[in-house]
């Protein structure tokens, strides 16, 4: 369907309307093109006047029908109408159903209609404060005014609101979710905005934008239902925002013994040492180029051979500066926080099916820096080139040491081990892998007597 004017004797097409599969679609998109060509400017005369519908009787067509309508209050009379008109299109079933599930979660507590409407306004289509009445609309909604939708984003801020809707998300996480795993991860928004302000910030951004931005961090359960968010400067690490986020939601709803649980890439040792000092426990899986530091005894004593399942329970220096661990001690050091103030505990395992793994992704690494040292392939220097003087050679010694090193798996923790064993360690943080591969981050609530963590993940218990 289009809309065309004609010019000249000839005929211009004004805007294509769309096209039409159905007679239900051919009705909307017939009220679409009638409001194009609406004149809002154009006045027209009100006579009162209303259609009024056709009606007739049926009458017998011979006299042998008309024995059939011999009583005339028997006539049936038959109405013959217009055709259908759409004269209005709206969602209200979508809002009132997203309007069910917000009180149903208790948001209702916050008492405020107009911040109830901009929450499913969002959810069907996050847009400017400026189109939100048009989606309301939409909705079959009729929206608040743009200065009482600003308002009540004042009223949110200065009355707690995020308060009042984290209380409710974790009373319902505990009585109709599941609060056993609870994950985090980090995001950015960023603003088409040409000056940075206090929070507004240019930092690391995974698009690559150069916008000012906001660092945005959420704590949710397994289902990925919503428990607790913080919002940071642009230019915010992303491995300082898990240890804020965690102290927030531990303080709101009076939770203790907390343990972390994480992967190199997010808690580094400064984390590691303020979530120490705010005894807090941790499980961090480990990188595998600390292991000769850490298995130096071991590779002393027992060489490089390893047996599938293999665990050692040893420890490994806070820092790169300290040094307890004796490789000439044939056994392997326990650690205590007393006896061994600069070191972790380290637990390291074998896996026969890792070292398989690991050899493969070595292999296609060694070809690829071959044929860059070869000039076969043009790129940035690959792991195993090193440049010497301008040229670039094989690094055999790098190669052969992680060679050396395929099937390990490191993890680094606060938590001795008479409260949990290396075994309950790697399974619990192993379990949790699976469960949720794909998230960063993660918090766990339970009792300690059996733990049970993955990767960037926090496990609590009620104080």
């Amino acid at each position: 369907m289009q809309i065309a004017e004609y010019v000249d004797g000839r005929r211009r097409i004004v805007a294509h309307v769309g096209s039409a599969r159905s007679e239900a679609e051919l009705g909307l998109l017939l009220e679409q093109a009638r409001g194009m060509l609406t004149d809002a400017d154009q006045g027209e005369l009100d006579f009162d006047v209303e259609p009024t519908p056709r009606k007739t009787r049926l009458l017998a067509g011979s006299a042998a029908d008309a024995a059939l309508f011999a009583d005339p209050a028997d006539l049936v009379e038959q109405w013959r109408v217009g055709s259908p008109r759409v004269i209005g299109t709206s969602s209200r079933l979508l809002f009132d159903t997203l309007s069910r599930v917000y009180d149903a979660l208790g948001f209702a507590a916050v008492g405020d209609e107009t911040f109830r409407d901009l929450v499913i306004s969002r959810i069907v289509e996050p847009t400017s404060i400026l189109d939100t009445g048009r989606v309301l609309t939409d909705l079959g909604r009729v929206p608040a005014s743009e200065k009482t939708m600003r308002r009540t984003l004042g009223r949110a801020q200065g009355r707690g609101y995020r308060d009042q809707v984290a209380s409710a998300c974790f009373n319902h996480a505990l009585t109709s979710g599941d609060v056993s795993l609870c994950l985090y991860d980090v995001t950015t928004l960023y603003f088409e905005a040409e000056k940075e302000d206090d929070l507004r910030k240019v930092g690391y951004s995974k698009e690559r934008r150069v916008d000012p931005q906001v660092v945005v961090g959420l704590l949710v359960d397994r289902h990925g239902f919503p428990l607790e968010i913080g919002c940071f400067e642009g230019n915010k690490a992303e491995t300082l925002t898990i240890v804020p986020i965690v102290k927030q939601f531990q303080a709101r709803h009076g939770l203790a013994d907390m343990v972390v649980v994480a992967d190199a890439g997010m808690l580094s040792a400064g984390n590691l040492k303020e979530l120490d000092d705010a005894q807090l426990r941790f499980i961090v899986g480990s990188r595998v180029t600390k292991a000769p530091k850490d298995l130096e005894s071991h590779f002393r004593w027992h060489g490089d051979a390893f047996t599938d399942g293999q665990v050692i329970d040893t420890i490994t220096p806070r820092t790169g500066h300290t040094i307890e661990n004796n490789p000439n001690l044939k056994a392997e050091p326990v650690w205590d926080r007393e006896q061994l103030p600069g070191s972790w505990r380290a637990v390291w395992a074998y896996s026969t099916k890792r070292a398989v793994r690991d050899n493969k992704t070595l292999t296609l690494q060694e070809n690829k820096a071959k044929e860059v040292v070869a000039g076969e392939k043009t790129a940035r220097a690959p792991r195993f080139v090193k440049t010497t003087n301008g040229s670039r050679t094989l690094d055999e010694a790098s190669l052969a040491r992680a060679r050396r090193l395929v099937g390990l798996k490191g993890y680094v923790t606060n938590i001795p081990a008479d409260i949990m064993d290396a075994g309950e360690v790697i399974g619990s943080y192993h379990d949790l892998w699976v469960r949720r591969e794909a998230l960063v981050d993660g918090v766990e609530v339970r009792d300690l007597r059996r733990c049970s963590y993955r990767s960037r993940t926090v496990k609590l218990r009620a104080a």
